[in-house]
């Protein structure tokens, strides 16, 4: 069973209050941006409680894997992944969005040839692992095993 959910709250951390996220974006829960770049947050005066949170993550999680379904090179991607590598993919996706996650076009391929080790490497070399160096290891090790090991304790 699919623990997207749960990675994310553990990746993004959750907040009820609307805050600023690094780059600069009006955000709420587990890094949903509700505004444009550096709108002040006076705003955004509401919380969302964690369950609303959770339901509107897995809404936006759906919409990507839609997204997702329309592009042929993640489909291929998709098609050799397990759950945990499939999730690692949609983890991607909910914080680069589609297109970012796309750009990874020779991770990709190495995943479509199942060699996931490769793929795992690949992902370590790139600009968002060392944008979010912590996260990048989680992930390309969950690609590299095809387990949830990564996230041992937080799931």
């Amino acid at each position: 069973m699919s623990k997207i959910i749960q990675i994310l709250a553990y990746e993004e951390g959750y907040k009820e209050k609307p805050y600023i996220d690094t780059e600069g974006y009006p955000t709420v829960g587990c890094g949903i941006l509700i505004g444009p770049k550096e709108a002040p947050l006076k705003y955004y005066s509401f919380t969302v409680p964690r369950e609303v949170g959770d339901v509107w993550m897995q809404k936006i999680i759906n919409d990507k894997i839609k997204e997702m379904n329309n592009r042929p090179v993640l489909v291929a991607a998709l098609k050799e992944c397990n759950e945990a590598r499939a999730d690692v993919l949609y983890s991607m996706a909910y914080q680069l969005g589609i297109d970012g996650l796309a750009a990874f076009k020779n991770t990709l391929v190495m995943i479509s040839n199942k060699n996931f080790s490769g793929a795992a490497e690949g992902m370590l070399s790139s600009l968002w692992a060392k944008q979010t160096p912590a996260r990048a290891k989680r992930h390309a090790e969950a690609m590299r095993s095809g387990t949830y090991d990564a996230w041992q304790g937080a799931l």
